[in-house]
């Protein structure tokens, strides 16, 4: 069966995605890390680079991305005043391919190991799309972990997103990734070319397979919250004001305090442009994290 007109249009998004990194990878703003190696946890050799000097913030990267990819834009900005820590999640740039199944709870494990060999207790974690996710998993995992939590275009569950995108992640095949730009961002970090068809593979399986962290679970976060979205990134904007009235936003701030967890929707954005606007995340990291 052939891909559908939207499948193929969230296909051309990732691919986007890409392009970016590679602009990122020559727009004059990079920085070499302080520090960069890796984190031996939970049977996988997980790649960091650490920036900066600060109170410690932790970076999570979207599907298919990496660090440079994803952040190379805000580190400059933000390693100006924290001591930045980006992870670069299994299979994912310079972190090596694994057969060990990929699921966010794994993940979630992985960047609690990475923050333990670092000696990190706690630290502010942002993370987007699936990165952002992870990071919903870490909290709920280790929540003494995270002292503020930034959730970029990502949700807690396969409901938060509109149907059109859970069925898309479905509906994707491997060979649309062939001879693709991401295909050349790939070979350019990854420790083995060869484990390119097994690492989409397994990503594709991944991201249509359902998962669902719980609501119980977020109305337990006693950590603050800023979500991130644009107004078209393809995630449930009913769900999403749910989410932010489980965190306790959604009051009316004129008849008692207000919430120490926040919510920006950003108009005219989608999944991937949101990410791209780097000015105004860093005016909402600047604003929230300080």
């Amino acid at each position: 069966m052939k891909n559908s007109p939207k499948t193929r249009k969230l296909l051309k998004s990732i691919l986007l995605i890409v392009i970016m990194f590679v602009a990122s990878r020559s727009n004059g703003q990079q920085l070499k890390p302080a520090a960069s190696g890796y984190a031996p946890v939970n049977g996988l050799k997980v790649y960091y680079e650490v920036y900066g000097e600060g109170k410690p913030l932790v970076l999570l990267h979207g599907a298919f991305m990496t660090i440079e990819g994803n952040w190379g834009q805000l580190i400059p900005e933000l390693s100006k005043t924290r001591k930045v820590i980006a992870v670069e999640l299994q299979g994912h740039g310079h972190t090596p391919y694994s057969d060990r199944k990929l699921d966010i709870a794994t993940l979630a494990n992985d960047v609690d190991g990475v923050m333990n060999y670092l000696k990190v207790d706690s630290a502010d974690v942002a993370g987007y799309s699936m990165g952002g996710s992870v990071a919903y998993q870490l909290i709920i995992q280790h929540p003494k972990r995270v002292k503020k939590l930034v959730i970029i275009s990502s949700t807690y569950k396969s409901s938060g997103w509109v149907p059109v995108i859970a069925n898309a992640f479905k509906n994707m095949k491997p060979e649309m990734f062939a001879n693709s730009p991401m295909k050349t961002a790939y070979d350019a970090v990854a420790p083995d070319k060869t484990k390119w068809t097994k690492f989409i593979d397994q990503m594709l399986v991944f991201m249509a397979t359902p998962f669902d962290m719980g609501d119980a679970n977020i109305a337990k976060i006693t950590s603050p919250v800023l979500i991130i979205s644009g107004d078209n990134d393809g995630l449930d904007k009913i769900e999403l004001a749910k989410t932010y009235q489980s965190l306790g936003g959604g009051i009316s701030a004129d008849m008692g305090p207000m919430p120490k967890s926040q919510l920006a929707v950003v108009p005219s954005q989608g999944h991937v442009s949101l990410m791209m606007q780097t000015k105004t995340i860093l005016g909402y990291l600047d604003g929230f994290l300080k």
